[in-house]
């Protein structure tokens, strides 16, 4: 059974960093394509960063420059490093999977809990 754990959430401050973790069970995320999401209060669930099973990576333009995707094959773990947070970066944060190694189509039917990031001005 596919499971994903997501950890490292928190409050910052604008300007400051944060680490994601997901933990995944049940799968090897080398081989998915794997991902970020995040949705703010009222607002929609909008993608952050993707990266395939041949590390073709992927970011929003309103994050790119600021955050990091990256895979620890070895762990089975994915991150998201987050730099320089501003306050329209609060929201919840999801890791997800798709068992289909490309993102070109990828339904993510796999998803983590979601952590709590709180950025203040």
């Amino acid at each position: 059974q596919v499971q994903l754990v997501e950890s490292g959430g928190g409050s910052v401050q604008s300007g400051g960093s944060l680490r994601l973790s997901c933990a995944a069970y049940g799968y090897t995320v080398s081989t998915y394509c794997v991902g970020w999401f995040r949705q703010a209060p009222g607002k929609e669930r909008e993608g952050v960063a993707t990266v395939n099973s041949l590390t073709v990576i992927t970011y929003a333009s309103s994050v790119k420059g600021r955050f990091t995707i990256s895979r620890d094959n070895a762990g089975n773990k994915m991150y998201l490093q987050m730099n320089s947070l501003k306050p329209e970066d609060t929201g919840m944060y999801y890791c997800a999977a798709d068992p289909r190694p490309s993102c070109l189509h990828a339904d993510f039917r796999y998803w983590g809990q979601g952590t709590q990031v709180t950025v203040s001005s």
